[in-house]
């Protein structure tokens, strides 16, 4: 089999019913499979698959193992050359597929991609989680092309070229399996969050290539199995994002980086205490806690990716401060950011 889709599902039923018909009619082909591996429902989802979906293939694990370690364990018992990981609360638009294994059949050097990513719930406007490819700043906020921070552009075709980006989402993320494993797959401790950007920095610094390819379109409903403004999701998106700068950044970069990152999570904490999210402000300061606690977990880690880099200076990694750049300079589109003639912009040529 060429291509292999796989949804990682946990309890996740009422959007099965609703997306995956859909997926199935435009995914479906001689060369395409699309397969359900389970996180251990417990709403009926994998009684539901079999009774409506019998021909779906379906793997089904013993406990929930977070979307990072369900995926690596699910790829493992895939057998494709390229996979796409596709989160179940996203509905695709005819012919989706199709550009993005064309695209990596004629560039090799291109590992990862990921497609124009839209809100499903209104179509006119980027998604928040991937929009038109991710980038990253010095200190190691991601934004998109189409996203900063909490600023959502409307999509207006601006960004319908294909570009090199850091990384792309783990919503729609279309790789070849082979460098999916060879660069370790996703770090399972993450759990969830950020796991999708540790392994594009991973790509990006071992000389691989990450992409958007904007003729190809999903929509994506987006924080479906987390919501955003829960506890849950603050504390496993600061710790991450702590523990990718410590695996991925140099060590005279990572004093200037992590004291930086100390006085601004310092500054989130006060901004949520004020706006009284008492149990998010409590999550930021649990997440430095256990980041300090999990650190010599993950030092061979570090000294491993550290030894792989061949490419130290990644051009998709903004080098400024976006905070900055968004709060002091009141920049808050992708195209304010960037000169359309610098490197990070440079047009990928679309022969497909």
């Amino acid at each position: 089999m060429k291509t292999a889709v796989v949804i990682l599902n946990w309890n996740g039923k009422k959007l099965l019913e609703e997306f995956l018909p859909v997926i199935l009619k435009h995914t479906l082909n001689s060369e395409t499979q699309v397969i359900v591996a389970d996180n251990a429902s417990s709403d009926n989802s994998v009684e539901y698959l079999k009774t409506h979906f019998c021909d779906v293939p379906l793997i089904l694990f013993d406990k929930n193992y977070g979307f990072a370690e369900g995926y690596n364990k699910a790829l493992q018992q895939v057998n494709a050359e390229y996979v796409v990981l596709l989160n179940s609360d996203v509905e695709t638009s005819e012919d989706w597929l199709s550009p993005l294994i064309e695209y990596l059949e004629l560039h090799p050097c291109t590992a990862a991609l990921q497609p124009k990513i839209l809100a499903q719930k209104d179509r006119r406007f980027f998604e928040y989680a991937g929009a038109a490819g991710g980038f990253i700043d010095k200190l190691g906020y991601p934004f998109c092309r189409g996203r900063i921070l909490n600023t959502v552009e409307p999509d207006e075709g601006q960004y319908d070229t294909a570009i090199p980006v850091f990384w792309a989402t783990g919503a729609c993320l279309c790789i070849r399996r082979s460098l999916f494993f060879e660069v370790g797959g996703f770090d399972a401790r993450f759990f969830a969050h950020m796991e999708e950007i540790d392994l594009c920095w991973r790509l990006n610094a071992r000389g691989y290539k990450v992409e958007c390819l904007p003729q190809a379109v999903v929509y994506h409903v987006g924080a479906a199995s987390l919501n955003k403004e829960t506890p849950r999701k603050t504390y496993l998106n600061f710790r991450n994002n702590l523990l990718m700068l410590y695996k991925n950044v140099s060590s005279k970069e990572f004093v200037f980086v992590f004291a930086a990152r100390i006085l601004l999570d310092i500054l989130a904490f006060v901004h949520l205490l004020l706006e009284r999210k008492t149990s998010n402000a409590r999550a930021v300061f649990r997440a430095h806690i256990d980041f300090l606690k999990m650190r010599l977990d993950f030092k061979y880690d570090r000294q491993k990716n550290l030894e792989k880099t061949k490419v130290k200076n990644i051009p998709t990694k903004f080098g400024g401060s976006i905070l900055w750049r968004y709060y002091a300079k009141g920049e808050k589109g992708y195209s304010s950011l960037f000169d359309p003639n610098s490197a990070i912009e440079q047009k990928t040529n679309i022969t497909i």
